[in-house]
């Protein structure tokens, strides 16, 4: 008689990474569900829609992406179709967007290596798989969704290349990779969805205390860094889960340890200097400097990969203004372990980040300041903070209120 398989350590941490997901899009008995994964990820992918299906999901639909087919595109396609991005694909989104449906995306590089040697810029001009069209859908507050960072073994290879070359078995790196996405995805909890309920809590009241404070404008200084940003005087700071305009809690990061508003685009000036590399469409940039006058980023520096995020700020007349600022405490479980992951869903939690292109107008409550949020069909974040960063809140009268130090709320 065959003896059934003890699961293993990564069958048992997936299993809940997918049941977290599920809970994070708050899938509802009879509702579409649409999941955006990318080739490697399969077993993730299968898991969420067997939890989705077990919640009541009417069906699952499932779209996978390959960056070693966006190669192709970036190394062959003609120079004025790189952004072109199938009607079907709008409609698919918009379709789902109208019926209230779920979306859950898996983040996470499956091929960092893919884009080597390809013009930056070129890469720069192919944002798939995120549509144009998707900073309108979330601004509409109509779908619930989450983004849940699933790794494969390239990925944890990228991040881990000293164990990889140690154990001459990029296995070992794949495993050290899902015990930090287990880690900082509250995996390790009892039960990791009440854990994300409590966190949520605590990042709502940090949320709400600079809120109360309605400054003008926050000043981030520290290496590198000299940057003013004018705020919204009706605009609040969310954090933690957010809720559809139907009424539907939902998380879309997990991990989530930011606050975030959005800013006046016409009211940022100075320096700032990323503090991590960025991953950009398969291109990784190294020590980002951007100057800002006005509101737009004037210039864009970097060690490398400057013409991919040049080509992305150039993209349309909001894409060089910021649309979101967000401020990340030392209480979290990321930034202590002091790693780059090549993941924006995971690094912008570990540090205090800036985001060029589309705003959100949920944080903005009166219509007039909502009228003015920032327009783009990119949205980029990149992380700007560091214990050496300090950030002030400027009042109205012009006085100067310690916000953050050492990653420490001061307020």
């Amino acid at each position: 008689m065959a003896q059934l398989e003890t699961p293993t350590r990564i069958d048992t941490l997936s299993d809940r990474l997918a049941d977290l997901a599920v809970f994070g899009a708050n899938v509802q008995p009879g509702q579409l569900v649409s999941i955006t994964s990318y080739v490697g990820k399969e077993m993730l992918t299968r898991k969420i829609t067997r939890a989705a299906y077990e919640r009541g999901a009417k069906f699952v639909d499932v779209l996978y992406f390959d960056q070693w087919l966006k190669r192709e595109r970036i190394a062959r396609a003609d120079e004025d179709t790189l952004d072109y991005v199938p009607p079907w694909m709008t409609e698919r989104l918009y379709h789902l967007s109208d019926e209230h449906a779920a979306r859950i995306s898996l983040s996470g590089p499956h091929a960092p290596h893919a884009l080597e040697g390809l013009d930056p810029a070129r890469a720069g001009r192919d944002l798939l798989p995120y549509l144009p069209e998707t900073g309108e859908v979330v601004n509409r507050m109509t779908t619930s969704w989450c983004i849940v960072p699933v790794p494969t073994p390239p990925w944890a290879e990228l991040v881990y290349p000293d164990v990889s070359r140690a154990w001459r078995d990029v296995g070992k790196a794949y495993e050290r990779l899902w015990e930090d996405v287990a880690h900082i995805c509250r995996l390790d909890e009892d039960d990791p969805a009440t854990a994300w309920i409590e966190r949520s809590t605590a990042l709502k009241a940090n949320a709400q205390r600079l809120t109360d404070r309605r400054f003008d404008a926050l000043r981030l200084h520290g290496p590198g860094t000299d940057l003013t940003i004018g705020l919204f005087q009706s605009a609040h700071w969310a954090a933690g889960d957010l809720e559809t305009v139907d009424g539907r809690r939902h998380s879309p990061n997990l991990p989530t340890e930011e606050v975030f508003s959005t800013p006046d685009p016409e009211r940022v000036d100075g320096h700032v200097s990323a503090t991590m590399p960025l991953e950009l469409s398969g291109s990784i940039i190294e020590n980002i400097r951007v100057e800002f006058e006005g509101g737009r980023a004037v210039k864009i520096d970097a060690d490398s990969g400057a013409d991919a995020l040049r080509s992305v700020a150039a993209r349309d007349e909001g894409a060089s203004r910021l649309g979101e600022i967000a401020l990340v405490d030392g209480e979290g479980r990321i930034g202590p372990l002091g790693r780059v992951f090549y993941d924006t869903l995971i690094d912008e939690n570990a540090a205090s980040h800036i985001a060029l292109g589309g705003g959100y107008e949920h944080p903005v409550d009166d219509p007039v300041d909502k009228a003015r949020v920032n327009q783009s069909v990119v949205h980029v974040d990149f992380m700007i903070g560091s214990p050496e960063l300090a950030v002030d809140g400027i009042t109205l009268d012009g006085d100067t209120v310690p916000v953050l130090r050492d990653g420490a709320w001061q307020i």
